[in-house]
């Protein structure tokens, strides 16, 4: 009798501890520290208008083109399957979440973005020839002028982010996340212009700095992949820009929305949770 009451009680410690043992194992569930990711996409932009400052010391110029108004070159929406990916206007992220109890992280961040001054009339004041001027002229190609940061006015960043959970699934299989990011670095715009019929020799360079802010919403499906969209403005100052015999300089603020895919992979060493 007192075999069968302590074989009971030994049954009874079993169901009952049983669970227990079971929630105190999923508390010990362990996962990496940190995370990486990487995403590509494509944006679109508008732009605030601006002036264009030349300045040819040779030439006995030095004027502004003032309050010009400017836009992008999509592509994405004319040949997107039809021409290499880094034609259109894309972009890339590199990331890595540093601390993800806090899901604070530093981002990589480059925006190959299109600048085109756009045709018209437009106001120039300042000194021509060695003479003063303030008048409009008609700004396009057939007249002798064009503008292009067209092979990119390429926002180049170093963010710091900001993870926010909004959503997960019970199986895992749906992440939602907000994420803040702000950052500033270089750009480096491809200079191509013609004033007044003299052109410059077309190329790459660094050409100031930006500053810029983005929100994020990304879609994280079965823990890798992630969809993000973000909306980001920035503020570039381009300076140095060699032109014909000279330099011009400019400075915008931009509002862009992006569309990215992109992986993401936990990295680093193991944690509970």
């Amino acid at each position: 009798m007192r075999n069968l009451n302590r074989s009971a009680r030994i049954i009874l410690l079993l169901v009952v501890s049983w669970p227990l043992h079971t929630y105190a194992q999923k508390q010990k569930k362990s996962t990496r520290k940190h995370e990486f990711y990487f995403s590509w996409g494509y944006n679109t932009e508008w732009f605030t208008p601006s002036n264009v400052s030349v300045s040819q010391p040779e030439l006995g110029n030095n004027y502004t083109f003032k309050n010009i108004s400017g836009h992008d070159h999509k592509g994405w929406n004319e040949s997107l399957f039809t021409s290499a990916l880094t034609i259109p206007q894309y972009n890339y992220r590199i990331g890595y979440i540093f601390n993800k109890k806090k899901e604070l992280g530093f981002e990589i961040n480059f925006d190959h973005t299109k600048f085109i001054f756009s045709e018209g009339d437009a106001h120039i004041k300042g000194t021509l020839g060695g003479k003063p001027v303030d008048s409009t002229i008609m700004f396009n190609q057939a007249n002798g002028f064009f503008y292009y940061l067209n092979n990119g006015a390429n926002f180049l960043l170093f963010n710091i982010v900001k993870r926010w959970h909004l959503y997960e699934s019970k199986n895992e299989n749906l992440k939602v996340d907000f994420l803040g990011k702000a950052g500033i670095g270089p750009v480096i715009p491809h200079v191509e212009n013609s004033f007044f019929g003299k052109k410059n020799d077309p190329h790459f360079q660094i050409g100031g700095w930006n500053i810029g802010v983005e929100g994020a919403l990304r879609a994280t499906f079965f823990k890798y992949v992630f969809l993000e969209y973000t909306n980001k403005l920035d503020y570039a100052r381009y300076s140095g820009l060699k032109i014909y015999k000279g330099t011009a300089r400019q400075a915008f603020g931009t509002y862009e929305m992006v569309l990215n895919l992109g992986l993401t992979f936990p990295v680093g060493k193991k944690e509970a949770e």
